[in-house]
């Protein structure tokens, strides 16, 4: 029987890509529930669990670079975007069951490793999804396609989480990786085999050009193009700050919420109706707060979202003061508490009820992102804000897990409640601007950017010189600067491809320096350098010194030349026309 091309109708695309989204999911919820949960069991800590949560969302965070090649290393016969969703599919079962055989928790670093990758196919399916998806839906598909999108995507994570955890009592837990590898196969062959891409224009081969080359001009283009749309306007400016900000309370959406529920004696079916029910609600408000915010205003309606997030977190938290259940609780110790009924209630209760405030607010603050995005580098600068909210998920997953153990559990969840809301500050200002034309401030916008990055990047060194006296505090630190060295490398690398003349010295400086900040990140495991290379010929402190010394000039080196690029003019920004355009309005 031959399978039909649900590209050729309506009802077909809205199906296929709210079950391409599903895929997406389905590693998500894997790891956040289901594997965290298995974790926990195991007494592995909340801060380790959530740094292992946090490293899965980083490919994501970095989805836009894959862009150019998924555009240039395309194959007409299999079509663009469908060829590149298969052999992502593909890659994603292949790497998902090499994990199968892994022992938990004693091989937890190898198995991160195995879904790191995992994740970055992913990612790289998630690119050609969104092509897919800019060049086959209709503009009246886009909102409701865009709703269902999401509700696929949470639907997949109940099926990686939910269904894992249900499996597994069935047949233990590692057999239910061949339950997840199948169900990102079985749309591959019932979906993406059977879809027929729509015939473009054949792409303009030059020659005596690769495609590495080509895909390293498009890339330059890529930097230039996002550059200048993201400094264009105010609201695209603050459309940065507002992604790289959590949206909301966060902590029942991650790992704290699985954690919690194991420790207060849930097992794995009632781990696994939880978020079952969670996902289920989640999705169906998704296309509700889209509905509501097309009739009631974006701005409007997303701020009462945000700050209903809030709410169910502070209502767990006091129960968990009220009942002392405040840091974690070994799942090995010999004399573990007894959680009140009322702590189940109330998890069950916040759970819910934050979900209808999640739901509400992910189809609403993606119109948000729409609405401020260049229409000429539509792809590139959406998939850029998206890529920005994947890092700001990692960093909260990565600080929440350290203050469970540092501050427990209501204090965490205080802070991240009083958090999420910062965002609202900056969401006044992030207005649709019609045509999204300049205007005029993308070079004063420029220097705040490097001056405020240069900042931050030469506070690194004083902090590392007291960083042993920073006691509970220290990792919440080393997270908010693995964010300041993030943006300062992505800012280096864009702001390479758009400087012209004499800051050309200072562009090539940065393109060396960008990749050393991002090694940065690596610092977590500076501990274990000199067993890997200390020897016969170097002593294992010369290893070590060397590191540490690594570690405290680039960022040093890295705010300096910020602050030399905060310095400069930035005329290459400026708006061919020279002033503010004539024609664009604000609107709610």
């Amino acid at each position: 029987m031959r399978l039909p091309n649900l590209l050729d109708t309506r009802r077909g695309r809205l199906a296929a890509f709210f079950l391409l989204y599903t895929t997406e999911g389905i590693p998500l919820g894997f790891a956040a529930t289901a594997v965290a949960t298995q974790l926990r069991r195991q007494d592995v800590g909340p801060a380790e669990i959530g740094a292992f949560v946090g490293l899965l969302y980083v490919p994501w965070a970095f989805k836009w670079a894959f862009g150019p090649f998924i555009d240039v290393f395309a194959s007409d016969r299999l079509g663009r975007r469908r060829g590149w969703i298969i052999l992502t599919q593909v890659l994603m079962a292949t790497t998902l069951m090499s994990t199968m055989f892994l022992k938990l928790p004693e091989q937890l670093a190898l198995f991160s490793l195995f879904l790191l990758v995992h994740n970055t196919f992913g990612a790289m399916q998630d690119v050609a999804i969104d092509a897919l998806a800019c060049n086959t839906l209709a503009e009246d598909e886009r909102g409701l396609a865009n709703g269902l999108m999401f509700a696929g995507a949470s639907i997949g994570q109940a099926l990686g989480g939910s269904g894992v955890l249900f499996l597994s009592g069935l047949t233990g837990f590692q057999p239910t990786f061949i339950f997840v590898s199948a169900a990102i196969l079985a749309v591959t062959l019932f979906v993406v085999l059977p879809m027929r891409e729509a015939a473009t224009a054949p792409r303009v081969i030059v020659a005596g050009v690769s495609r590495a080359l080509a895909a390293a001009r498009e890339m330059r283009g890529f930097a230039v193009e996002s550059f200048r749309s993201f400094l264009g306007t105010r609201g695209a400016y603050l459309g940065l700050a507002f992604a790289l900000l959590p949206s909301g309370a966060m902590c029942l959406g991650l790992a704290l919420q699985s954690n919690l529920a194991v420790e207060l004696g849930l097992n794995d079916d009632q781990v696994a109706w939880l978020n079952l029910w969670s996902s289920i609600i989640s999705a169906a408000f998704m296309v509700l707060g889209g509905m509501l915010s097309d009739r009631y205003g974006r701005r409007r309606t997303l701020a009462v979202y945000i700050a209903l997030m809030s709410i169910p977190v502070l209502y767990l938290m006091a129960v968990l003061q009220q009942y002392g259940w405040i840091m974690p609780v070994s799942q090995s110790a010999a004399s573990r508490p007894v959680p009140a009924a009322a702590l189940v209630t109330a998890l069950w209760v916040a759970t819910l009820g934050y979900s209808v405030a999640q739901g509400l607010m992910y189809g609403t603050r993606s119109a948000i992102f729409m609405d401020v995005t260049n229409p000429k580098v539509a792809a590139t600068q959406f998939t850029a804000y998206m890529a920005l909210l994947n890092l700001s998920i990692a960093y909260s997953a990565t600080w929440q897990g350290v203050a469970i153990e540092a501050l427990g559990y209501p204090m965490t969840m205080g802070i991240d409640a009083v958090v999420g809301l910062l965002c609202l500050l900056m969401l006044p200002w992030i207005r649709s601007v019609r045509g999204n034309a300049p205007d005029g401030g993308a070079p004063l916008r420029a220097r705040i950017s490097a001056l405020v990055l240069g900042v931050a990047c030469l506070a690194w060194l004083p902090y590392r010189l007291v960083q042993d006296g920073m006691g509970a505090a220290a990792p919440l630190f080393e997270t908010l600067f693995t964010v300041v060295f993030v943006a300062s490398a992505l800012f280096l690398l864009a702001g390479a491809a758009v400087l012209a003349g004499g800051a050309r010295g200072l562009a090539r400086i940065g393109v060396w320096m960008a990749p050393l900040l991002l090694l940065i990140y690596a610092r977590r495991w500076a501990g274990a350098l000199p067993g890997w290379f200390g020897g016969d010929l170097v002593s294992p402190q010369t290893v070590a010194a060397a590191a540490e010394m690594l570690i405290r000039a680039v960022p040093l080196l890295a705010g300096a030349l910020l602050l030399a690029l905060a310095l400069r003019p930035w005329r290459e920004l400026q708006d061919a026309t020279g002033g503010r355009a004539e024609d664009y309005s604000a609107t709610t």
